[in-house]
């Protein structure tokens, strides 16, 4: 492959990356406009109007929340498990994550640190670059374990990693294995906790 034909093939992949990320955008407008993101009865009824086309949907709403950090995830994880019961809501959810996951390290490694700013706090972004500058392994590790944590603000960790030196692979295990707890007890507590802790106390 000459150079000519390597720009060309680069400058194909960044005007489609442009394309989708607007597409991604304008998808969510339409989406939020109709409350899928902030109301679990309305998203139920265009995940089940179409029986396999809906499952694809959500996964897709799942990505879409992911890459664009501003949409709240925690609705539409606890729509899952309503919508498709415990064992298939948590995999398309956890499908659906772990995808916009390393779309979300992709597109912060393409556009770089103006646009991961845009999206984290800069004493955030600030905190976790300067212990990734100073020691990536060990950066690495606590990314990993805040991974496992279904508190901990995973889509902003993604962005700010995507700015360090950690390596693709080490990316991948993370999100596909740390998330793992992380949306099983999310999904759960949202939609299994308030039951159970009115029984623990009696209410």
């Amino acid at each position: 492959m000459n150079d000519q034909t390597a720009k060309f093939i680069k400058r194909l992949m960044n005007i489609l990356s442009v394309i989708g990320l607007i597409g991604t955008i304008l998808g969510a407008f339409y989406l939020w406009r109709l409350g899928a993101f902030t109301d679990p009865a309305v998203l139920k009824g265009l995940v089940t109007a179409h029986r396999y086309f809906g499952i694809v949907l959500f996964v897709v709403i799942q990505i879409i929340q992911v890459v664009i950090p501003i949409i709240p995830g925690g609705i539409t994880m606890a729509a899952g498990v309503i919508i498709f019961g415990g064992f298939w809501g948590f995999i398309y959810n956890y499908i659906g994550i772990t995808i916009g996951s390393v779309i979300l390290f992709q597109i912060g490694q393409t556009y770089g640190t103006s646009m991961v700013k845009a999206f984290v706090k800069e004493k955030t972004y600030e905190r976790y670059m300067t212990m990734a500058q100073k020691h990536q392994r060990k950066y690495n590790w606590i990314f990993f374990l805040l991974m496992l944590s279904p508190l901990a603000p995973d889509d902003a960790l993604v962005l700010i990693s995507s700015q360090t030196k950690m390596s693709w692979r080490w990316l991948l295990l993370s999100v596909f294995v740390g998330k793992i707890p992380g949306i099983l007890a999310y999904s759960y507590i949202l939609v299994y906790g308030g039951g159970w802790l009115a029984k623990v106390f009696g209410l």
